[in-house]
């Protein structure tokens, strides 16, 4: 008679998210060390087998190129050794975080003796859907293990030779370390029905965290059985209220669009008050035009924009909403700091805002009314980052409500669980 292996009949993407689920329960009761290991394995592994990965990445470099696809976007995709290096070194500062599996978030004895204590517990099997950038497949299997997690990985059609790659390794590297190498796969498949079912893969996957742009977001959060972490797009503000530092709310601005302005914490709308945007606006738009940006405004910005070296066009409704993501912002003036959290309530993406105020009363009100994950008081959009944040490193920033918001770092990569301990005691 001949036995059914427990694979036979199931998908290859479902067969996947099996041996991560067995891979997971492996991983999780591992201590600290064993999981560092693995990971100081993996760092040393990446610079080792350099012209491996850079080999299959020229590949995709040139598919890449081939297609017409922007400079910027091939940036983004291309290793170097240097960047292997530098994804490598991140790696090695993964594995000297604390461990926040095992923490002990409460706990206490109850008054009928009970011992009562909640700690972290990694979340279980995590599917990861991102967009062009390999390093990402670094970074997420790095924060999934760290974490007691068993990661899916599904990049972008864009990257496979790279991902594929990459992931080779690090199973290798795990594997070798005595570590399941199943804790570590890549979701097979380049066409969208593997992300389809990755996303409907409800009990063998336990959540979801997609990276990406806002359509990507938009598609797993709608489409997904599986929760979902969902990391929002940035449509950031920059409000100067009336009293300011001209000066330093110049400098606030220029660094919050300019200083990298294709990341989801760089800012793409300003709000200025009515009474200082005579003083505030021509020296704003003038570094801004030297900063390279084009300035989409209201009529009062226009009217204000005369005889400045800056760029600027006429805002239209869907500026409001946009996250450029370039050099672009959006910019209105405004009549009072109540019309700039309504406008925020309004268009934001419930990233990060800020205030440049030398108010403190207003400084106050500004962060008890806007409701977004972070909100920044005389400091640049920019800063909203788990490296920045001292979490030592990110696998996203959550702009939902539920579980994590804000930068996710590893204790976001946990849940909790509650052990009950008593001495013969019934209810």
């Amino acid at each position: 008679m001949t036995t059914l292996s427990p694979y036979d009949n199931m998908s290859p993407v479902a067969q996947a998210a099996y041996r991560a689920r067995a891979a997971a329960d492996d991983i999780a009761p591992l201590p600290r060390a064993a999981k560092d290991d693995a990971l100081m394995a993996v760092a040393d592994a990446l610079e080792v087998r350099t012209s491996e990965i850079v080999e299959a990445n020229a590949e995709d470099v040139a598919k890449a190129r081939a297609a017409g696809t922007s400079e910027s976007i091939v940036d983004r995709l291309t290793l170097t050794p240097e960047r292997i290096r530098a994804i490598a070194a991140d790696v090695r500062d993964v594995a000297a975080l604390p461990d926040p599996v095992g923490e002990v978030v409460r706990g206490s004895t109850l008054p009928n003796g009970i011992d009562l204590r909640q700690v972290r517990v990694p979340l279980g099997v995590v599917g990861i859907i991102y967009e062009a950038r390999p390093n990402v497949t670094v970074d997420a299997a790095a924060l999934c293990l760290k974490s007691g997690n068993a990661v899916l990985l599904r990049g972008s059609s864009s990257a496979y030779a790279s991902n594929t790659a990459l992931v080779r390794v690090l199973r290798d590297a795990v594997g070798g370390s005595g570590l399941p190498a199943d804790a570590v796969q890549l979701v097979p498949g380049e066409s969208r029905d593997s992300v389809r079912e990755l996303m409907r893969a409800r009990g063998l996957v336990d959540v979801l965290i997609p990276r990406g742009g806002a359509s990507l977001i938009r598609t797993v959060v709608e489409e997904s059985t599986v929760p979902v972490i969902e990391t929002g797009t940035g449509n950031c503000h920059v409000y100067v209220d009336a009293q300011t530092d001209l000066a330093m709310a110049v400098e606030i601005l220029v660094n919050s669009k300019a200083q990298r302005p294709s990341v989801c914490n760089s800012a793409e709308t300003l709000l200025v008050h009515k009474d200082i945007a005579a003083d505030f606006l021509p020296l704003a738009l003038d570094a801004l035009a030297e900063a390279g940006v084009t300035v989409h405004g209201d009529e009062r910005v226009l009217a204000l924009a005369e005889g400045s070296k800056a760029t600027v066009v006429a805002a239209t409704p869907e500026d409001w909403e946009t996250e450029y993501l370039s050099y672009g912002i959006a910019a209105a003036v405004v009549e009072s700091l109540e019309s700039a959290v309504a406008h925020i309530r309004l268009w934001s993406s419930g990233h990060t805002e800020a205030i440049i105020t030398t108010s403190q009363a207003a400084a106050r009100r500004f962060t008890q009314l806007v409701d977004s994950t972070t909100v920044a008081v005389n400091a640049s959009t920019r800063f909203t980052d788990g490296g920045q944040f001292g979490f030592g490193a990110e696998i996203g920033i959550s702009t939902q409500k539920l579980h994590a918001r804000g930068p996710m770092g590893l204790p976001e990569l946990t849940s909790t669980k509650y052990i009950v301990t008593g001495d013969g005691h019934i209810r």
